[in-house]
C-alpha cells in the first residue's frame, strides 16, 4: 500500500465525508458513520499489520469556498502526511436550487480556488488523494448527471496537474449500478446510505492500493 506504517491521513470534504464526526477533529471513534469510518476499520484490522492514524475534518454543506476558508485551520495546521478531498456536489447542486443558487460556484471558480489550495499544501504532504465528487445516476444523459460529470473532470485533471492519487467516485458507483438500483444505495442521489458509503471507502483502499477483498496490501504498493 503506498501510505507507510505510522502516517497520519486527513481525510475533508461535505457531508459525506462528516458524516457526524466529532468537533473539532474526528478521530478515533469520532469518525463518524461514513466512508472514514469504513476505510478506519480497514486499516484497523490485525491482519493489515501497520498503524495508520484517521482524522477527519468535513462539514457538512460545505462548498470549495467553505473549504478555503477553513483550510489553514482544518488541513494546514494539523499537517498530515496524506490528504484526501472530496469536494464540489454542493458547489454544483445548488446553482440549482432556487433559494441557495448564490451559494452554489460555478465550474471555473471551483478549478480556480480548489488548484491555489493545492497549490499552497502539495509540497507538504507525503500523498494527495483527490475523489470525484458524484450524482448516484446511472444515465449519463441526466441534466445533473452531465453537470457533475463536469466537475469530476475537472478534479480528474487537478490529480494529474498535482501527482494525486485519483479516486474516480462517479466510475465506482456505476459499475454497483449495472447491477443494483439507485435506491439501494442512497434515497437522493446524493447522500449514500451504509451500502453507498462501503463503495467509497472501496474505490479509495483500492486506489491507495489496499487488497479490499482479503484485506492485504497490494506487494506492489
Amino acid at each position: 500500500m503506498r501510505i507507510e506504517d505510522g502516517r497520519a491521513i486527513l481525510f475533508t470534504g461535505d457531508s459525506i465525508t462528516d458524516c457526524g464526526r466529532s468537533r473539532p477533529i474526528g478521530a478515533g471513534s469520532g469518525l463518524g458513520d461514513g466512508y472514514v469510518d469504513f476505510v478506519n476499520e480497514r486499516l484497523a484490522a490485525p491482519s493489515f499489520g501497520r498503524t495508520v492514524a484517521i482524522l477527519n475534518t468535513g462539514i457538512a454543506g460545505d462548498t470549495i469556498v467553505d473549504l478555503a476558508s477553513r483550510w489553514k485551520a482544518d488541513v494546514l495546521d494539523l499537517a498530515p502526511n496524506w490528504l484526501s478531498v472530496l469536494i464540489g456536489i454542493n458547489d454544483m447542486l445548488r446553482q440549482f436550487d432556487p433559494l441557495q443558487s448564490s451559494f452554489g460556484v460555478p465550474l471555473d471558480q471551483y478549478e480556480a480556488i480548489y488548484r491555489e489550495l493545492l497549490t499552497q499544501t502539495r509540497p507538504t504532504l507525503e500523498g494527495l488523494v483527490l475523489m470525484t465528487p458524484y450524482l448516484i445516476e446511472p444515465s449519463r444523459a441526466d441534466p445533473f448527471r452531465v453537470r457533475m460529470d463536469a466537475y469530476g473532470e475537472v478534479v480528474e485533471r487537478l490529480a494529474a496537474a498535482f501527482d494525486a492519487v485519483f479516486v474516480d467516485l462517479q466510475a465506482a458507483f456505476d459499475r454497483v449500478l449495472i447491477r443494483q438500483p439507485v435506491g439501494s444505495l442512497t434515497d437522493d442521489r446524493v447522500h449514500p446510505n451504509r451500502a453507498g458509503h462501503s463503495v467509497i471507502a472501496g474505490a479509495f483502499l483500492s486506489a491507495v492500493g489496499f487488497d479490499v477483498g482479503s484485506g492485504a496490501t497490494d506487494p506492489a504498493g
